[in-house]
Formats: C-alpha cells, sequence, structure tokens
C-alpha cells in the first residue's frame, strides 16, 4: 500500500468524511464538523504530509494586539500552529509531519489537535475576526 493510500484509510478510520480527493497530486479534503474539522487539507508531499485548514479570513485593520496573541496561542498548542498564508490575509491552521514513518497515532494527534484548539480558541479568535 502506498503512502496516499495509507493516509486515506488513517482518515476513515478517524470517521473523517474526505469531501474531495486529487489522487494525481496525493490530496485530500476532509471534514468532521463536530470535531471543528471543515475543508482540512491532506496534502501527501514526499517526504512529508501538510496538514492545513483556513481558520478565517483577516481584515486589513487586524490590530497589533491580535498577532501577539497569537503567538501566545501557539504556545499552547500541541501539534501544529496558528500561521498566516503568503499574502498576510488568512489565518491558518498548518502541521507537517514525516510521510515515510508516518503512523495512526501521529496523525490523529495532529488533527485532534486542531480539533482541541478550535474548542479552546474558537470563539476569542471569532470575537477578533468581528473586530
Amino acid at each position: 500500500m502506498n503512502k496516499f493510500d495509507l493516509v486515506k484509510e488513517y482518515l476513515n478510520d478517524m470517521e473523517l468524511v474526505i469531501i474531495e480527493q486529487d489522487n494525481e497530486n496525493e490530496l485530500v479534503v476532509v471534514e468532521n464538523e463536530d470535531e471543528g474539522i471543515k475543508n482540512l487539507i491532506i496534502d501527501c508531499e514526499e517526504p512529508i504530509v501538510i496538514i492545513e485548514q483556513l481558520i478565517l479570513r483577516l481584515k486589513p485593520s487586524a490590530p497589533a494586539d491580535f498577532f501577539k496573541r497569537l503567538l501566545q496561542m501557539n504556545r499552547e498548542l500541541v501539534h501544529g500552529a496558528f500561521v498566516l498564508d503568503e499574502t498576510g490575509d488568512m489565518l491558518l491552521f498548518r502541521d507537517t509531519l514525516q510521510l515515510e514513518n508516518l503512523d495512526y497515532n501521529e496523525l490523529e494527534g495532529s488533527i485532534k489537535a486542531l480539533s482541541l484548539a478550535m474548542s479552546e480558541y474558537g470563539s476569542e479568535l471569532l470575537k477578533f475576526a468581528a473586530a
């Protein structure tokens, strides 16, 4: 079994619904809204797997204290981090794992870290988005 198929098997075992799949680029988009997972991209890019989900679009007027708070939140995350995209317009959750030795527990830990982060910080992030 190739690594991409193994990742998809793990995702199915985690009861994540694959809503899009690109076999050529070894990429899937999954969700489980009850767990805060919505359009989570899982991209198998040898030698790593990239886990990324859009959290919110930033307003150009985002206050400096918002970015300071993001860094404080990152310190408490178990896996992954809140990051900005290359334009600085979108806040994402992102994690990377080694693909070669990836196991179920490692992938599950990263995805659960996103769920935990959203349950812990989701309402606070929404307040910043609304401001």
